[in-house]
């Protein structure tokens, strides 16, 4: 049998995806970047494939690369969901709440519920996981996370859920862009520009390519895809790219004039952000709590 794919490597893989450049990917790890550099190239030997493109700007993942990334981010959830089960049963029966969450909940929401439970002495041992929609509703339909958190159109079948909060998506671009001076744009301009998305699975795609499908337009194959809103935000700062993203998550950029929201005309792109459980499952005292302060607190 053919030598299997080092974990650390596909984490390697992943980390690059979601923050944007070796550097990143190399502090997110706790690694040096000379060492991250080298685990990139040895990866690429062992699957005889090229991932990265290497410039005078940086180092970016090729198409090809982004694919084994969404493929690689499955095998790390997996060994995720591994590795905490285990210390489950080490530990014995759990005394922390197990959340799972969507990168916009869990990044803008989830700190505001946390800061009024323990203002209100009330406080919750949270043991918060990040992840997009369709990874946490499996989070939760596998036990592995008492809660979830999600911004997708839909739950899966053997869970339940309640709104906890209302959201809109929001094009953003930067400053200097040709579109800055505008009011809004349409679906059509959308996908003729240099769009960036969140990878297949997110809430926020999902929203998009619904309502762009109800105004007769679909994305084009092959545009960039970005695992964080971070690494959105710096395309688009930086890159000269437009985005679609939770109004939630830009709000403070739009303030400090770092990036321009611009609405979507002719689509809705508003959306509700849910808590689910599974199905048959009652939700414990510290998850009833939780679930309480988020419907009480305004987004």
């Amino acid at each position: 049998m053919a030598d299997r794919t080092s974990l650390a490597a596909l984490e390697l893989l992943v980390a690059l995806d979601v923050h944007g450049s070796i550097s990143a990917a190399a502090r997110a790890l706790g690694i040096a970047q000379p060492t991250a550099s080298a685990g990139l190239r040895r990866l690429e030997r062992h699957l005889g494939l090229e991932l990265v493109s290497r410039g005078p700007r940086g180092t970016v993942l090729t198409p090809t690369g982004r694919a084994c990334a969404g493929w690689a981010r499955d095998v790390v959830a997996a060994a995720d969901r591994f590795e905490t089960s285990v210390a489950g049963l080490r530990a014995g029966p759990p005394t922390a709440l197990r959340v799972a969450a969507s990168l916009t909940v869990a990044e803008y929401l989830v700190p505001r519920w946390l800061a009024r439970l323990a203002a209100a002495g009330d406080g919750v041992d949270v043991e918060l996981v990040v992840r997009n929609s369709a990874d946490v509703m499996d989070l939760v339909l596998d036990g592995a996370a008492d809660l979830g958190f999600v911004e997708s159109v839909g739950v899966r079948r053997g869970l339940r859920s309640r709104t906890v909060a209302g959201d809109e998506l929001v094009a953003v671009v930067a400053p200097g862009h040709p579109w800055a001076g505008r009011r809004s744009v349409g679906p059509a301009d959308l996908v003729e520009s240099r769009l960036v998305l969140r990878e297949a699975g997110s809430g926020t795609r999902e929203i998009l390519e619904g309502a762009l499908a109800r105004a007769g337009e679909s994305l084009p194959e092959h545009l960039p895809t970005l695992g964080s809103t971070a690494a959105l935000k710096a395309a688009v700062q930086h890159g000269g790219s437009v985005a679609v993203l939770s109004a939630l998550t830009v709000a403070d950029d739009v303030a400090a004039g770092r990036l321009v929201a611009l609405p979507m005309a002719g689509v809705d792109l508003t959306r509700r952000l849910r808590v689910v459980w599974r199905e048959g499952a009652t939700p414990s005292a510290a998850a009833r709590r939780l679930s309480a302060v988020a419907l009480d607190t305004p987004p």
